[in-house]
């Protein structure tokens, strides 16, 4: 992720662990579990615990983990990645609560049945977890791979949206 002098962070203390959140004034940037991989290096970032789009998503991302929300309606820049990467965030986000696909499907429904590979990367850079919900990605046969936020809390969120 390119380091924007305009982003902010904060942290939340979600029943899954600790998650870093950070903002800049076109959205929503970053949202990663502590120890994720592919998780930016957010030290230079100002912490700010008051910050309207931060607190906006600590409130949404509690009602999701309480079982009140669905779907997730904040700004989100996702500018950082590649035009493929971001094409597949987009994807991602076209994927409804507790629905999920495999990465040959997803790959096939974007267009670009032989670019799995491409697209597992993708997916494992998505720089916000949950909200672009990349957890919903699942290997052949439904098994559960591939989740930089570990695949026992990628487990959790499909069991929290009924998908397992």
């Amino acid at each position: 992720m390119k380091k924007s002098v305009d982003t902010v962070t904060t942290t939340f203390d979600s029943p899954l662990g600790l998650m870093r959140l950070a903002a800049n004034p076109k959205g929503l940037c970053g949202l990663w579990f502590e120890g994720q991989r592919h998780q930016v290096d957010a030290s230079a970032w100002p912490t700010e615990k008051n910050h309207p789009l931060l607190l906006q998503a600590i409130t949404q991302l509690t009602q999701y983990f309480a079982g009140q929300r669905r779907q997730f309606d904040l700004p989100l820049d996702l500018s950082v990645g590649t035009s493929f990467q971001q094409t597949v965030w987009q994807a991602l986000q076209s994927m409804a609560f507790g629905q999920t696909c495999s990465y040959s499907a997803l790959s096939a429904q974007m267009g670009r049945p032989t670019a799995v590979r491409a697209l597992s990367g993708a997916v494992a850079r998505n720089p916000l977890s949950i909200i672009v919900p990349c957890h919903r990605v699942l290997g052949a046969n439904g098994a559960l791979t591939g989740y930089a936020g570990g695949l026992e809390r990628k487990a959790a969120l499909l069991h929290l949206e009924g998908a397992l």
